[in-house]
């Protein structure tokens, strides 16, 4: 290709290009004859060079050789130069450069230049491309050529500022007195550009914004002209008369008006008139109505007039193009809160833009409505939403469900109603709720518990029919197994009325547990659930070998969580088996030898121990130094007497025979001190015919008893009775806590022989998976296990077991 090829011919080579390679080979030879002819002193084609040069920076190839021949046509006296160097300078130019410095010098003698064209260029490139230090070298020409006299200068120079005031915020007051001057101009692309630069001395410094608060009646007079004046061909737009400057005003207002008063009421007679005389059938008109619509709602506009505007944006809604329709629902959005009232005639509307196809006015759509809902309109919302839950999109599931929930959370007519939506929403998009949704719903059916029936039933008939749906499953195992004895009585008033068997329940909580749709966390709620039915199912033995079946099966899951559960329900299964309600405690034959299995008392002996009261002493008084022994222990208080009995409570000190056995005798005196402290004397003595030395006593009380053992009277036993030994304990029970471990008084001696009496504190205790309430079976029965145990043993009345439970 020739190097003189002129440029019409390089586009028309590099387009004809087959292949991409191809166009890479042109460009390359082109750009190579390029730069031979940059070299070249006397070139009298280099605008024609630089102007193809510039086609193939637009095509993307590199063309930085150009730079510096930018720099040297700018500099050129000649004009037709001069603007391909400019127009190559703001293509290749930037403030980065070095080279842009270069060209600060012949920037400024342009400015000063007597044709107004190359003023414009050096404007225009230093409106375009002028670094921070070009910015403060030529602010005094540019304030200079905005005091000119010809329009067509000023209103480059009015642009330029704008830049300059972008730039160096601090040279914003070097241009205040010659921007308010502007807005005296007729011409408007002057007028356009004093507003636009008014409007950033505004946003960027306050003191300016009070300095120019004075000009909204100079403004106001401006657009009325604009809005009353007749055709005019040079500024005329589908209509309206120069729009653009009509937007840039309304804007500027905005900003005048905000937070003031004064302004505010000085432009409100505009603003109405804008609102009802400008044509709303063109997108230019709409143009215009928007930014009317946001100077009223931004400034401290009459209440009339905010009616008005919130009116012009509901005929947006009914508009056919899309864009109009999206900002006038992010317009509404924002005054939601402030004008709820007047957004809520338009309703209806809103609604409708559920149904859209675009995505993104369904999205603001969707927002609006939720912010639309009240404790007025929550049911015929509610239903409108759900029904846009059914067949909205799956990116807007999540926000649909959340807001969904926060509105019947605020706003629930009644907690069944609320149950019900919730439950709704679980069944349509439960795999698109949050986390915390589960335990929400959970919290809200256990404050109902009038529903807890007719909550059961209806997840049961949920579960039954569809398990892909995590959460709700999660929710319905957790309430089959707290309220797994509601649902099978069948007595819900408010349900149809179903018969449950215990084996459907368990055969949806298995068909739970091997779904391969269920997450690990829904098999830990229905395991769990599994476990808990262990103790609301009473009377089928079957089952319950049925339900540690189940639970056994996963002791070797693969899943550590799973894993942890069924062992430690095995285990609470083997360490609490008789306790279980499948398991009879109390039988006509050996009631008194279970009571003693179950409480551990006197290891290994097979009779019952009988009291040896003291001399002087009631049986009742024995009974009473047991109690306060009891009530000491965990604040326990015997029964009252049976009637016609005699039973005396004294704090006097009582005394028993608690231990009798191959010659040994052991004595508890029991004084009560306080309501907390306790004097236990022991008493040990040897009937037999050996001597028995190193005699010890020692005993152990719960963590909650401070025990202090003062110093024995000896540690020798004579034989026959010669004498005794003993020791004097002081217990202290400052809280009045109830029982929670064994305590044991225990004795030793040598001569290979030993004793051990055993004085025990009752203990019933739950895990974290069971409930109080499913305990209640169990602890009456240990009630009358003890009381026949009392009963036949030391003759006393059965003292109260202290009931502790953790849920």
């Amino acid at each position: 290709m020739s190097p003189s090829v002129p440029l019409q011919e390089m586009i028309r080579a590099i387009r004809s290009a087959r292949t991409q390679c191809e166009e890479r080979g042109v460009i390359q030879r082109e750009c190579a004859a390029i730069r031979a002819q940059f070299r070249q002193v006397d070139n009298g084609a280099r605008s024609h060079n630089l102007a193809k040069l510039l086609y193939v920076h637009m095509l993307g190839y590199p063309a930085h050789f150009g730079q510096m021949e930018c720099v040297r046509m700018i500099a050129s006296p000649r004009y037709s130069e001069k603007r391909v160097g400019y127009l190559g300078a703001m293509m290749l130019l930037d403030e980065k450069q070095d080279a842009s410095l270069l060209i600060t010098n012949s920037i400024k003698n342009d400015l000063s230049h007597s044709n107004q064209y190359v003023q414009s260029l050096a404007l225009c490139t230093l409106a375009c491309m002028g670094s921070a230090e070009m910015c403060r070298d030529l602010a005094p020409e540019i304030d200079r050529l905005l005091r000119a006299s010809n329009s067509y200068i000023k209103k480059k120079a009015a642009l330029c500022a704008v830049h300059i005031v972008r730039k160096v915020q601090d040279l914003g007051e070097l241009f205040a007195p010659a921007a308010r001057s502007l807005l005296s101009e007729k011409n408007h692309g002057v007028l356009h550009g004093a507003v636009v630069l008014i409007t950033e001395l505004c946003e960027r410094n306050p003191e300016t914004l009070e300095r120019f608060r004075k000009t909204v009646p100079d403004l106001v007079q401006i657009m009325k002209g604009l809005v009353i004046s007749g055709y005019s061909p040079e500024h005329d737009v589908a209509g309206i008369s120069d729009p653009f400057l009509q937007v840039r005003i309304l804007r500027l207002l905005r900003i005048l008006g905000r937070n003031n008063e004064a302004a505010s009421d000085a432009m409100n007679d505009l603003l109405a008139q804008v609102a009802t005389n400008t044509d709303s059938t063109k997108t230019v008109g709409n143009a215009v109505l928007y930014e009317t619509v946001l100077t009223v709602l931004d400034i401290k506009s009459e209440s009339g007039l905010r009616v008005l505007a919130v009116n012009i944006l509901g005929r947006f809604l009914l508009n056919n193009d899309r864009n109009i329709r999206y900002i006038a629902m992010t317009s509404l959005q924002r005054i939601v809160g402030t004008d709820h009232n007047a957004v809520q005639r338009h309703r209806g509307t809103i609604v409708d833009c559920l149904k859209d196809q675009d995505a993104s006015v369904k999205r603001r759509a969707l927002e609006l409505s939720l912010a639309l809902v009240s404790a007025s309109n929550i049911r015929s919302m509610m239903k409108e939403l759900l029904l846009f839950l059914s067949s909205c999109p799956p990116e807007l599931r999540a926000q649909a469900a959340s807001g969904i929930f926060y509105a019947a959370e605020r706003y629930a007519p009644s907690q069944r109603w609320h149950i019900d939506t919730i439950l709704h929403v679980l069944t349509t998009a439960g795999g698109d709720v949050r986390d915390e949704t589960v335990p929400n719903l959970i919290q809200l059916i256990t404050n109902a518990s009038e529903l807890h029936c007719y909550t059961v039933h209806k997840l049961y008939r949920a579960l039954l029919n569809d398990i892909s749906q995590q959460s709700l499953v999660q929710v319905a195992c957790w309430c089959i197994g707290e309220y797994g004895d509601l649902l099978l009585r069948g007595e819900c008033q408010e349900t149809e009325p179903a018969q449950v068997t215990e084996d459907d329940v368990l055969d949806a909580l298995e068909t739970v547990l091997q779904s391969h749709m269920s997450s690990p966390a829904t098999r830990g709620f229905a395991l769990t659930a599994t476990m808990k039915l262990s103790t609301r199912i009473l009377d089928n033995v079957d089952l319950g070998h049925r339900i540690r079946s189940i639970v056994s099966i996963y002791g070797s899951c693969i899943d550590v969580e799973l894993q942890q559960r069924a062992v430690e329900y095995n285990a609470l299964f083997r360490k609490y088996d008789h306790m279980s309600p499948y398991t009879s405690i109390l039988s006509d034959k050996n009631t008194c030898l279970q009571v003693c299995d179950l409480l551990g008392l006197l290891g290994g002996s097979e009779e019952p121990l009988q009291p040896s009261p003291a001399p002087g002493l009631s049986l009742n008084t024995a009974s009473t130094a047991g109690g306060d022994l009891l009530d000491l222990l965990g604040g326990l208080e015997p029964t009252p007497p049976a009637p016609g009995q005699i039973y005396t409570n004294t704090h006097t000190s009582h005394t028993m025979t608690v231990y009798e056995k191959d010659g040994v005798t052991l004595t508890l005196s029991c004084e009560k001190q306080s309501d907390s402290v306790l004097t236990v004397t022991l008493t040990a003595s040897n009937s037999t015919d050996s001597d028995m030395s190193s005699f010890t006593l020692q005993a152990a009380v719960p963590k909650s008893v401070q025990l202090h053992m003062k110093a024995p009277s000896g540690d020798f036993l004579p034989a026959r009775g010669a004498a005794k030994v003993t020791q004097m304990v002081v217990l202290n029970n400052p809280n009045k806590v109830g029982p929670q471990t064994q305590s044991y008084d225990a004795l030793s001696y040598d001569e290979h022989q030993s004793v051990r009496g055993k004085v025990w504190s009752i203990r019933c205790k739950t895990t974290n998976y069971i409930r109080e309430e499913e305990n209640h079976c169990l602890i009456s029965k240990i009630n009358k296990a003890v009381a026949v145990f009392n009963k036949k043993l030391y003759h006393f009345p059965p003292p109260n077991l202290a009931f502790n439970s953790r849920c």
